[in-house]
């Protein structure tokens, strides 16, 4: 290639004459031009930065590019300067692109592409070299916080450039931090996030994240668990009975307690009395026997460990016995077979204890009124036979003997016999 020539005394004498000529005459100052374009580069210390001059419409005109001290780096495909990190990637009629790398913080500034024409004309390329933070340093002022303590913690990005912004987060939640920005004697930045928070039982084993954003590193953060220590939580349970206690029933309690650290003191107390004599306590569990109606009252589980001491409380309240209520039976088959036939069909299915009864004595009367009703009648019954037996019997008619023979009634009337002795003297006629 032409870059074989580069920085010889020849192209060096050339350029140095072609410059002259230009500036022989009265002195023309530069114009941005839109024919002639380039591109402001920001690179990350240590990479690659690509320059590109490119016009847009050229007249065969000269194109070079210039450093930072306006010296020429390349004049058109030849490069002039000694520097061989720079190294020609394109040169063509419409463009000139050069590469440069391992970039350095001294490799910073304005880069100019020029075109040669009556007046000559520029673009300016501006060169950012981004230097990444350091490995972001996360300190903690409490190792081991307790619940409902504040606490401090602090997060570092040093030497970076432009400076870095720090973000919080604890969990999935953003937390606001004070940022602290200092310039150091290289022109380098530090910044120290500071965050205060008050922490809870629900926070140990929370992670605490600071996020570094810089545009030279991405996802680029440091983290820190809380270890959270909290007095215990204190749960009792009911073993037995599953339902309500009964007086001559036992009971069974056993106390749950966690905490960090675990707790190193479970007892049991009677709130405002002594637990009966002959409870027996193992432990996290109470046991009683034989319950009865002065054992009433509030039983307390009381837990602790290092950082504080809780409780919980059960109230205890013993009812009567269980009792069961006979089923009222009928002496008569009668009232037997009325109930039977009025009946609930649920009433055999229902097992709760003491439903059954008011059914039961709603059969009683009513087999009860039947039963007089039934007794009723057949009092009325008998003494109705014995009525119609008293006045039965055969009923005799003494007719005149005789008159089967008369022709008329009245002939039978004058012809009988018996009863009849005035029948000369009294006689009725009908007219």
């Amino acid at each position: 290639m032409a870059n074989a020539g580069c920085g010889s005394p020849a192209t060096i004498l050339f350029l140095f004459l072609f410059q002259a000529a230009l500036h022989k005459g009265a002195a023309q100052i530069p114009v941005v031009s839109q024919n002639l374009v380039t591109d402001n580069i920001s690179v990350v210390e240590g990479e690659m930065a690509i320059i590109s001059c490119r016009v847009k419409n050229n007249d065969d005109s000269v194109i070079q590019l210039l450093n930072p001290n306006r010296q020429t780096i390349y004049f058109k495909d030849m490069r002039p300067l000694k520097d061989a990190r720079f190294q020609l990637v394109n040169f063509s009629d419409n463009e000139l692109r050069v590469s440069l790398s391992n970039v350095s913080l001294t490799d910073e500034g304005r880069y100019v592409c020029q075109l040669y024409t009556d007046p000559p004309q520029e673009a300016y390329a501006d060169i950012t070299v981004l230097v990444p933070p350091g490995n972001p340093i996360i300190e903690a002022r409490d190792e081991i916080l307790s619940e409902g303590n504040e606490t401090e913690m602090t997060c570092t990005a040093m030497s970076s450039k432009p400076a870095a912004t720090i973000r919080w987060m604890k969990g999935d939640k953003e937390l606001p931090g004070k940022p602290k920005v200092e310039l150091t004697y290289d022109k380098m930045y530090t910044v120290t996030s500071r965050l205060t928070l008050t922490v809870g039982r629900e926070d140990d084993g929370i992670p605490i994240i600071c996020i570094v954003d810089h545009p030279a590193v991405k996802d680029f953060q440091a983290q820190k668990y809380l270890e959270v220590q909290y007095k215990p939580e204190v749960k009792i349970m009911v073993e037995f009975p599953p339902g309500l206690t009964r007086e001559g029933e036992n009971l069974e309690l056993t106390c749950h307690a966690k905490g960090k650290p675990q707790p190193q003191y479970v007892n049991w107390v009677k709130v405002d009395d002594d637990v009966p004599s002959h409870a027996v306590i193992t432990g996290k569990d109470l046991y009683i026997e034989n319950l009865n109606k002065s054992y009433n009252g509030t039983y307390r589980c009381v837990a602790s460990n290092s950082v504080g001491e809780s409780f919980d409380d059960y109230i205890l309240y013993v009812y009567d016995a269980p009792t069961t209520t006979p089923i009222p039976t009928t002496a008569t088959t009668t009232t037997t077979t009325i109930i039977t036939t009025i009946s609930y069909p649920d009433a055999s299915q229902d097992s709760r204890a003491g439903e059954g009864a008011p059914r039961t004595v709603d059969h009683a009367v009513i087999g009860g009124v039947v039963a007089v009703v039934v007794f009723a009648m057949l009092c009325l019954l008998i003494v109705l036979g014995r009525y119609f037996a008293r006045h039965k019997g055969t009923y005799f008619t003494h007719e005149a003997k005789g008159a089967d023979d008369a022709a008329d009634a009245d002939t039978a009337i004058i012809n009988a016999e018996g009863g009849h002795s005035n029948s000369d003297e009294k006689k009725e006629y009908y007219i």
